[in-house]
């Protein structure tokens, strides 16, 4: 999710009531509140928790909601929080990887405090983020099997890049019917989902959550193969557009969208020049095309 900003920097609670709504509407099955795209790094813990519970009342019960809770300099300090953002009342609490070790350390050093943190936080669902920041760090297939066999692990958002390691997490965690993985690359997202992912999990949602949601339900109809491709194909070519001067892009298009929102963002970005705003113009333009190309079969 977006946290849309006030011109002057405040966190604007109407807008995010917009963007709530507009991802409802568009038929998502569930939240990621607090994430990178929510700016939660240039957010204080108090913001962080004004954004969660908004959201949730908003949502209205109406899909879940998951929140990244593992702030803090130590592992109690981050379980502390996870308590916090759990009491607010979301279905999971996520853990983001590279807050949790250094990047130097061991996958060993890293699975001793994951485990003390589901011991410091008793029966709370969590979930993995593999988050670019502060630093990326993936998870083996064997990690993920061992994490989630313990029934705390109920949500994994994957930014790993490789369709194998994505199929080797999931036949990893087969059988466990709670735990959904969901991919954040776009460009593997007709792959993932045919592997077996839960579900997506992309920044291309902040801009058609439409067709993200359209892709999830029909990737699998045989009778919808031409489409999917089409959308498949969609995505792969607008990566880079969709990302450059993110989320000040995304903001933008939701401006465009008809959403009363700033382009405002705390997170330094590239500029959001002429060219840039051109080309999300373009890219608001072909999306269009394509939804006109497709729409006997996308309803978006």
């Amino acid at each position: 999710m977006l946290t849309p900003f006030k011109d002057n920097g405040e966190i604007d609670l109407n807008g995010l009531t917009q963007v709530t709504e507009l991802y409802l509407q568009a038929g998502a099955k569930g939240l990621f509140a607090n994430c990178q795209s929510s700016e939660m790094f240039q957010l204080s813990d108090e913001e962080r928790l004004l954004i969660v519970k908004h959201t949730l009342k908003i949502a209205n019960g109406k899909v879940p909601v998951v929140a990244v809770g593992n702030f803090g300099a130590t592992i109690e300090g981050q379980a502390d929080f996870i308590h916090k953002i759990y009491d607010t009342g979301v279905k999971a609490v996520i853990i983001v990887t590279g807050l949790v070790a250094e990047e130097n350390e061991s996958n060993e050093v890293f699975d001793q405090r994951i485990f003390e943190l589901f011991n410091l936080t008793g029966k709370i669902p969590l979930g993995f983020y593999e988050c670019p920041e502060p630093y990326k760090r993936v998870l083996t297939a064997e990690q993920l099997e061992k994490f989630v066999a313990t029934g705390r692990v109920i949500y994994h958002k994957d930014t790993c890049l490789d369709i194998e390691l994505i199929r080797a997490k999931l036949k990893a965690t087969e059988g466990y019917d709670s735990f959904g993985l969901y991919d954040a690359y776009a460009v593997n997202a007709v792959a993932s989902l045919e592997a077996g992912a839960a579900g997506l999990s992309c920044v291309q949602g902040n801009f058609f959550p439409e067709l993200i949601v359209w892709l999830c339900n029909h990737f699998d109809d045989e009778s919808s193969i031409e489409q999917v491709n089409k959308v498949q194909q969609f995505l792969t070519d607008h990566m880079e557009v969709i990302h450059y001067a993110y989320p000040v892009v995304a903001k933008y298009y939701l401006q465009k969208r008809g959403l009363n929102i700033s382009t405002f963002t705390r997170t330094s970005t590239d500029a959001f020049t002429s060219a840039v705003k051109n080309s999300i113009d373009c890219l608001f333009d072909k999306y269009h095309l394509l939804k006109k190309e497709i729409s006997h079969r996308v309803n978006v």
